[in-house]
């Protein structure tokens, strides 16, 4: 086909497309079905055209456009790597990597048990070999849940159960293909079966390899758009090459999974490009990727459907008994994973507990399409491949896919309405009945003044008046006959509080207060928020916050390492992030006070209200005394990001009123272009962080000690050098009754406790507490224990005792200690003097 032909083909094909979206929501049906309908009547009609004769008399340029050259490359190299960079783009990928266990196991799982059900279901019924049943197996094991997760947005499913179907759809894809290449070679003439064992070695790597080149390609590629900041459109560019060079990198060179490679690549720029680019560039991405991955997806289906026709033309009666023992075995294996193992991981608290009815839609839901078509012309094209085995491969693989398209495609809607998940719950049902009614009062009252302000007729004002009274009385009575609980009620108005915390997010970063590098993982922390209260209401709404304010497994693991390793950096980094996010997250707390008094307080009611102003009272008070823990810990840099907070907010005032200006025509275009790239790089300054160098702020918080106020400057920085930083846990014991303390320990921030003969006696910031131990030689009688995150200083023996010798206001500090902690003044002090 020459090239005047292929562009023309393509553009029909756009055509078509463009014509199947509308037919699509007037027939509610799936899109995908749509295209594949269309793509069927268009290769069948090629099929009789060319085998009718009827070709021969049509134009030279018609017949060539009839005879599109379809191979299973285009949907593997140019179509596929776009489908999956694009989802693997879009998803909320720090959350998804939270399920990453059920995702695995339903992905790999159900390829797997789809594979060997169906290969084994078909062996008694044909006299293929069991290779052959099982490819053929591996083949139709993938599936394409973009149906049925459209289906669950628009309904309102809960996100982490759309969330594990999408991360399904991104991993089943790696292990159908690596599952097809490894029986393929079984059915292929000429090629050595591999064994167990050559399996067992491949199958790491195909992963490993895939993980390992998806990973750096895209750390390159982002470090190349990082170079390029002012220049969105190159970008793009560079990442609309990412996928394919990943794709053929890690398949034509590496012999690793070019899928894995793909998804991993696009989730390395989904969790790093948000904090590489600027927040035009990284929505100007999206948008591209958007329409890049609407135009791949319509693609692959249109033109695997014209493939149909051709594959399916040499049908027989007993393949279509075939076909059906194919259906039933796809349908068994899938509900083995949904109704067998999905419960199971349920029980172990590693999936969420899903309904019967969500399970029933995806099992239903379960379509088959381009992938499946691809690997089935792959073996058709396949000259090592017996002609039987072409034969069937391709007519039950198309069979197969067609029953899911049509059948199951256009019943899909259907069984959702049967199941009930298209309808709002009774308590939603009942709350949107309030909301209307609350509406409907604040629109009176505009439609009022509106009404006013424009001198209407009174005739026309009072008419439509009593129209909209008796609408709102209708109303009114409505929402007056339903009663929602108080518990309910304070369900919902914290989720709408979440919800209203994350537009809040999502503003302040469009406006560019918040930091791009951020931004991720506060919306992760909310969504999970928003989920758990709607499981668990108040007390999983006070849980989830108080653990977003709390320390992970990977600042635990940067602790160890500091504290063991005294490798600070990656605690430093996080320590700096911690901080930023509270000074956020402040910020958007004191704004929803607002919300709740007048948005909710209309909804919900005023007790409800209170409840809600309180709970946010608390989490606030929360917020303030971890941002206080720090300010108290580093001082100086807590000073030095709060500046940077106010800079940033004074430059996008700044720039409002140059875009205010502008749009009054006050000042020209280029004037304007030039003022924002003076607040360009003035932002890119702002967003390079300082560095939190953890020797540095020991100094300064020992200023703060007053044992240490007097002490000479050099002294003072000899010391930060000397003493070993530890961030401990509440409940840490910090010196056991009996031991002979070994070090010194003083309170950066935080509090412990020491237990001693039934009393207790606690110690703050400025404190220090292991000295009496030492100093006396005699195991301690008292217990010492964290109660709060505390970050110590802890300074060995020799170091502490030539310190007290030459600091006169530390051996005050002992001796008053000793007194008022009972201890043997003279025992302790003696040495102390007669050293000084």
């Amino acid at each position: 086909m020459d090239i005047i032909a292929l562009v023309g083909a393509v553009a029909l094909l756009f055509i078509v497309i463009g014509v199947s979206e509308p037919l699509s929501e007037r027939l509610r049906l799936p899109f995908t079905v749509i295209l594949a309908i269309m793509g069927a009547l268009i290769g069948a009609t090629a099929l009789t055209l060319a085998t009718s004769g009827l070709g021969d008399t049509l134009s030279p340029m018609v017949r060539r456009l009839l005879d599109l050259p379809i191979r299973s490359n285009i949907f593997l190299y140019v179509l596929l790597p776009t489908l999956l960079f694009q989802v693997a783009l879009m998803v909320n990928a720090r959350r998804m990597l939270d399920d990453w266990v059920p995702i695995l196991v339903m992905a790999v799982g159900a390829v797997l048990v789809s594979t060997v059900v169906i290969g084994y279901a078909l062996t008694p019924f044909t006299a293929l070999p069991l290779a052959a049943c099982l490819l053929i197996g591996a083949v139709v094991s993938t599936t394409d849940p973009s149906a049925v997760v459209s289906i669950f947005r628009n309904i309102a499913a809960p996100q982490r159960l759309t969330r594990i179907v999408e991360g399904e759809s991104l991993l089943n894809d790696a292990a159908a293909i690596a599952l097809f290449g490894f029986f393929l070679s079984f059915v292929m003439l000429g090629v050595p079966n591999p064994t167990l064992q050559e399996a067992a070695l491949t199958f790491p790597w195909l992963i490993g390899g895939g993980v390992a080149i998806g990973w750096i390609v895209a750390r390159v590629a982002i470090a190349l758009m990082a170079v390029l900041p002012s220049y969105p459109r190159a970008q793009v560019s560079v990442s609309v090459a990412l996928p394919y060079l990943t794709y053929i990198a890690a398949e034509q060179y590496l012999g690793a999974s070019g899928v894995i490679a793909v998804v991993v690549s696009g989730l390395v720029l989904n969790l790093q490009g948000p904090s590489r680019l600027t927040p035009l560039s990284w929505g100007y991405l999206r948008e591209v990727w958007d329409l890049l991955a609407y135009w791949a997806g319509a693609f692959i289906f249109i033109l695997a459907a014209l493939l149909i026709p051709r594959l399916m033309g040499d049908l027989r009666a007993s393949d279509l008994f075939l076909i059906g023992v194919i259906v039933f075995a796809a349908i068994v294996a899938r509900a083995v994973m949904l109704f067998g193992v999905l419960p199971i991981l349920g029980r172990m608290k590693l999936s969420p507990q899903v309904d019967v009815s969500y399970r029933s839609a995806i099992l239903w839901g379960g379509l088959r399409g381009a992938v499946t078509l691809a690997l089935a012309l792959a073996v058709t094209e396949s000259a090592l491949v017996p002609p039987a085995i072409k034969r069937e491969v391709g007519i039950l693989a198309t069979g197969f896919t067609l029953f899911t398209l049509l059948v199951q495609g256009t019943t899909l809607r259907w069984v959702i309405s049967r199941l009930g998940l298209d309808r709002l719950p009774a308590l939603d049902e009942a709350l949107s009945r309030q909301v209307i009614a609350v509406a409907l009062q604040n629109v009176r009252e505009e439609i009022a003044e509106i009404s006013r302000d424009y001198r209407l007729p009174q005739e026309v004002i009072r008419s439509e008046a009593k129209r909209f009274a008796a609408r709102l009385d209708g109303a009114v009575s409505e929402a007056e006959s339903v009663d929602i609980p108080d518990r309910d009620r304070i369900t919902l108005g914290l989720v709408a509080l979440a919800g209203r915390e994350r537009d809040l997010i999502l503003e302040n970063f469009r406006q560019q207060l918040f930091s791009s590098r951020l931004v991720e993982s506060m919306l992760s922390d909310v969504d999970s928020l928003i989920e758990r209260t709607r499981l668990g209401g108040r007390d999983e709404y006070r849980a989830t916050a108080r653990r977003a304010l709390g320390f992970g497994g990977r600042y635990r693991m940067a602790v160890w390492l500091n504290n063991r390793l005294r490798w600070s950096a990656p605690l430093e980094v996080m320590t700096a992030d911690r901080f930023e996010r509270l000074l956020n997250q402040q910020l958007v707390l004191d704004e929803l006070h607002s919300f709740i008094a007048g948005k909710i307080r209309r909804i919900h009611g005023r007790r409800v209200a209170d409840l809600l102003a309180e709970l946010l009272r608390r989490r606030c008070e929360e917020t303030d005394n971890a941002i206080e823990g720090l300010r108290l810990q580093y001082p100086g840099y807590a000073e030095e990001i709060e500046r940077r907070f106010i800079r940033r907010t004074s430059l996008r005032l700044e720039e409002r009123e140059y875009e205010t200006l502008f749009a009054d025509g006050l000042i020209s275009r280029e004037v304007f272009t030039t003022l924002r790239d003076g607040l360009s790089d003035a932002r890119n300054a702002l967003d390079k962080r300082p560095r939190l160098d953890f020797a540095l702020q020991r100094e300064e918080v020992l200023r703060a000690f007053p044992v240490f106020a007097t002490m000479p400057e050099e002294s003072r920085k000899s010391l930060a050098r000397a003493l070993k930083t530890l961030y401990v846990e509440p409940g840490r014991v910090l010196i056991r009754k009996g031991e002979v303390p070994r070090s010194v320990y003083f309170i950066a921030s935080g509090a412990v406790e020491m237990e001693r003969r039934g009393q207790k006696l606690r110690l703050g910031r400025g404190e220090f507490f292991g000295h009496l131990g030492m100093l006396s030689g005699q195991p301690r009688r008292a217990m010492v224990a964290a109660i709060t995150h505390c970050t110590l200083f802890a300074l060995d023996e020799a170091k502490f005792r030539n310190l007290l010798a030459r600091n006169e206001a530390l051996q005050q500090e002992v001796e008053a200690s000793a007194i008022a902690r009972g201890a043997n003044v003279e025992r302790i002090m003696a040495p102390i003097r007669k050293r000084a």
